[in-house]
């Protein structure tokens, strides 16, 4: 046989063999990682290139060591899903640093931080004044998450009492000119509906670049060229004023008839109609 063709054999049947250790290991991110499985990684990969090249002279010597790198890691993983105190070892536990806005120094210490670095670390928070910190948490990754005091946090719907409705995932329904028929299909919409919004803006269906929409019908669209300016639709915003316009209607057409009947028919749909924007508010203003 060939020496060219034996290379090629070897590599094809390594590469699967890295695509197995890919599939043992999962998809995680290179960040995320811990350092035992870096490690396990680039011995790995380095056994692969030498193999793959041809130059390990006893090739029984460096199956072993690949497979017993392969094997290692998969087993203390599996031992740190049943045990805390092997996944402890593997991956270290999170450090607090910050405690009630009190920095922790020990902690500090452990994780090798200077207050230069967990500063800066704090700026990628949004955290600029360390009086606004109430905890500041070292993750086993090296990732610092940070929690504000509760006067410093951003004002949610939540913080308000308020109930919003759970938003889904907007859909692409145009492509480089092209329809995306799954996109419609997934909001229940079709392209007789599209060809209406693209009436509506003034633009060709080729002139689109991009073009997305809510489940809610508001359509976001992109052009190739980017000086034509196309106004982007605000169906919800639109639907919310009209119901009010439908409510002030409903209040003057009380005010104004002299029938005391039609006055209290007029009252109290203009009742309705206000508990109905009440209701509709956090679904089309959000």
């Amino acid at each position: 046989m060939k020496e060219w063709i034996e290379m090629l054999i070897r590599i094809l049947g390594l590469f699967f063999i890295a695509f197995i250790v890919i599939k043992l290991y999962g998809n995680s991110s290179l960040s995320r990682i811990s350092s035992f499985r870096f490690i396990a990684y680039g011995i790995i990969s380095v056994t692969i290139a030498l193999l793959s090249l041809d130059m390990v002279r006893n090739i029984s010597y460096a199956l072993l060591n690949l497979t017993v790198w392969i094997l290692l890691p998969v087993g203390f993983e599996y031992l740190s899903l049943q045990s805390k105190r092997v996944h402890d070892l593997l991956y270290g536990k999170e450090k607090i640093l910050i405690q009630q806005g009190k920095i922790m120094e020990e902690s500090l210490k452990k994780a090798r931080l200077t207050g230069e670095e967990l500063l800066s670390e704090l700026r990628t928070k949004n955290a600029f004044f360390m009086a606004d910190v109430e905890f500041a948490i070292m993750e086993p990754s090296g990732e610092i998450n940070v929690l504000l005091k509760s006067e410093k946090s951003p004002i949610s719907a939540k913080t308000l009492g308020k109930k919003t409705a759970p938003k889904a995932a907007a859909q692409t329904i145009i492509l480089d000119g092209n329809i995306i028929h799954e996109g419609l299909k997934n909001l229940n919409l079709n392209e007789k509906w599209l060809k209406y919004q693209l009436e509506n803006a003034g633009v060709a269906l080729e002139n689109i670049f991009i073009g997305q929409a809510e489940e809610t019908g508001e359509v976001y669209l992109d052009t190739f060229d980017d000086k034509i300016q196309l106004p982007q639709p605000t169906v919800k915003e639109m639907l919310y004023a009209n119901l009010e316009k439908v409510y002030a209607d409903l209040l003057a057409y009380s005010l104004e008839t002299k029938d005391e009947n039609v006055k209290m028919m007029y009252k109290r749909n203009a009742e309705k109609m206000d508990d109905i924007l009440k209701k509709l508010e956090s679904y089309l203003l959000r």
